[in-house]
Formats: structure tokens, C-alpha cells, sequence
């Protein structure tokens, strides 16, 4: 099988965490670069978060693990949380990952890890897609807004994108009553970038081509287009 040169997977953490969050998901997917996002099921914004994502069809959905590290029973929490997304969008998800990158973890990453292979479905991380966590706009405690504007975002791009698929995570949404984070101007900051009319020509003109968890299957098994092909 044979992968399209650069592909990228933008996806959106926290869908479901707040309304807040919801909008500012569902805009940078309808009008910018976002194809991908992480479901927190557990959340009171997460009926309305599959709603939305009931019409948004192109939108790859995940579910986004919240874990408790010395959990006993943390089988049964990753069974609940997969039965609650179902219930919630009726479909699988199209990927996993967890709040916080807890499935990480040296106690928990053994059990996501089978967990993912038993359900065949790609886990942050643990897959043949590269994870690229550094469209983020804090270090140290400070808010750092050149690193998530349009000009960070390719140069970040440049300097990390090489051949295959590249997940790219971002934190996109609008803040509200609903969200409890220090993570607040900046998500507000990631969709305008997200939306720029400037970014997807950019792209383009750097041979990279927009993918969603849904359509990995197909675009890797595609043959190649020959340069200067139509």
C-alpha cells in the first residue's frame, strides 16, 4: 500500500466539554482546517456535542477517554465510556485518545493499549499515525499567542511534517461558563487561526492534503498521483 506524501489529521480535544467548546469545534471544522475531534462522554455538553456532530458528516469523531490512573476497575471504565459513545453518536469511534494523555500512563497504557487492538481502532500515539502535540498556545504557565497564530502554525509545519499521516492536536472552542480550564483566550485563538483563509492555501502549496480518521483507509491504500497528472 502506498501513502499520499504528507497527510494531516487536525483534531479538536474536548468536544463535549462545554458549550462553549461545541461552537467553536463545529465553526473550525465548517469553515476552516479541522477535520477530526475527541468526544468527552461524560460531560453535560455531550448530547449536544454528537447533535452537532450528526451535521457535520465529513467530521471524524473519537471518543476521549477520561481516566482515572489508580483505578481499579479501569476495564469497565473504558467499556462504559465506549457504550455511552455509541449510544451518544451510533456509530464507533473513529479513533482514541485520553484527557490529558493519561493513557500514557505506565498504569493504564498496558490495558488502553489491548483494549484498542481488541476494537481495531487507532490510539493517540500507538498507531502508524505520528502525533504532533505542539500547536499549543501555554509553556510554563504563560500564554504564548505567536505560537498558535497563522505564521506559528506553519512554521510548526514546516519544521515537524514529514512523509505519511500527521495527527495534528489542537484545543479549539469558545470559553463560557461551562468550562473550567486556565487553557481560555488561547482556544479562542486557535479557531480564528483555524479559520484563516490564508491556511488552506498554504497547505496546499506545501504538498500537504487535509485527511479525517474516516478516510485513512481509503487514502492509504490510493495509488499515487503522478506529478503533473489531472
Amino acid at each position: 500500500m502506498t501513502t499520499p506524501a504528507k497527510l494531516l489529521v487536525v483534531t479538536a480535544d474536548d468536544f463535549g466539554i462545554s458549550r462553549g467548546v461545541n461552537r467553536g469545534i463545529v465553526q473550525a471544522h465548517r469553515e476552516g482546517i479541522l477535520t477530526s475531534t475527541s468526544l468527552m462522554v461524560q460531560r453535560p455538553a455531550a448530547v449536544e456535542a454528537a447533535a452537532l456532530a450528526r451535521e457535520c458528516p465529513a467530521l471524524s469523531v473519537g471518543l476521549h477517554l477520561e481516566l482515572d490512573s489508580g483505578a481499579s476497575d479501569l476495564p469497565t471504565a473504558l467499556d462504559r465510556q465506549l457504550d455511552r459513545f455509541t449510544e451518544l453518536v451510533g456509530a464507533p469511534p473513529t479513533h482514541l485518545d485520553s484527557h490529558h494523555d493519561v493513557h500514557r500512563d505506565p498504569r493504564v497504557q498496558p490495558y488502553v493499549r489491548a483494549w484498542a487492538r481488541r476494537l481495531g481502532v487507532p490510539l493517540r500515539g500507538y498507531s502508524l499515525v505520528r502525533h504532533l502535540p505542539k500547536f499549543y498556545g501555554q509553556w510554563g504557565g504563560e500564554t504564548h499567542l505567536e505560537q498558535i497564530s497563522v505564521e506559528g502554525l506553519l512554521r510548526l509545519l514546516d519544521a515537524e511534517l514529514g512523509h505519511g499521516v500527521t495527527e495534528l492536536t489542537c484545543h479549539a472552542g469558545y470559553v463560557d461558563a461551562g468550562l473550567a480550564s486556565s487553557y481560555t483566550v488561547e482556544r479562542e485563538a486557535e479557531v480564528r487561526t483555524l479559520c484563516d483563509p490564508r491556511v488552506r492555501p498554504a497547505l496546499a502549496e506545501r504538498g500537504i492534503r487535509l485527511a479525517g480518521f474516516r478516510d485513512l483507509t481509503a487514502l492509504v491504500a490510493a495509488p499515487p498521483v503522478a506529478e503533473g497528472a489531472t
